[in-house]
C-alpha cells in the first residue's frame, strides 16, 4: 500500500494530492491580476509611486503561481512579463507618468492578445473610470486622516 504525504492542520489531515487540487484556477488569478492592474494605475496616476511598484511587485508574484499551477501559459507569461510589464516598472522607476501611461496601454492591449490566442476574446480588461473609495492611491506625504 503506498503511503500517502499528508499535512496536518488544527483542523486535521490534508494530502498533496488536496493540496494540489485546491490551488487556484486562471479564472481566479486573472481577477486578482486586474484588481492588482487596476490599483496600480492610479497609483501611478496619484503619484504614489511606491505603491504602484508594490501592486507591480503583486502582479508579477500572482503570475509566477500561474507560471506554476497552469504551465501551459508559462511561457506566454514570460513574454508577457518582458514586453508589456518590464516597461511600466522602468517607468515606475523613474517616477514618469507619460512612460507609464503609454506603458499601460500598451500592456492592456497585450492582455487582448493572449486573451485572443488561446480563445478567450470575450474577456477584455477596462480600467475603471475612478480609482477604488476603499484604498487611497494618491501621493503618500498628502495622506491625512482627518481627526
Amino acid at each position: 500500500m503506498e503511503e500517502k504525504i499528508v499535512g496536518k492542520t488544527k483542523h486535521g489531515e490534508i494530502t498533496i494530492d488536496q493540496l494540489a487540487q485546491i490551488q487556484p484556477g486562471m479564472a481566479r488569478l486573472m481577477d486578482e491580476i486586474s484588481r492588482r492592474f487596476y490599483y496600480l494605475y492610479y497609483a501611478a496616476k496619484g503619484g504614489n509611486w511606491p505603491m504602484a511598484k508594490h501592486q507591480y511587485n503583486e502582479t508579477i508574484a500572482i503570475m509566477n503561481i500561474v507560471k506554476i499551477t497552469r504551465p501551459k501559459y508559462a511561457q506566454d507569461m514570460e513574454t508577457y512579463e518582458k514586453h508589456h510589464l518590464s516597461p511600466l516598472l522602468e517607468a515606475i522607476e523613474k517616477k514618469d507618468w507619460k512612460g507609464f501611461e503609454a506603458s499601460y496601454k500598451k500592456a492592456v492591449e497585450g492582455s487582448d492578445y493572449y486573451h485572443d490566442k488561446y480563445d478567450y476574446s470575450f474577456i477584455r480588461f477596462v480600467l475603471p473610470s475612478k480609482p477604488p473609495e476603499h484604498m487611497y492611491l494618491g501621493s503618500p506625504e498628502k495622506f491625512s486622516r482627518k481627526k
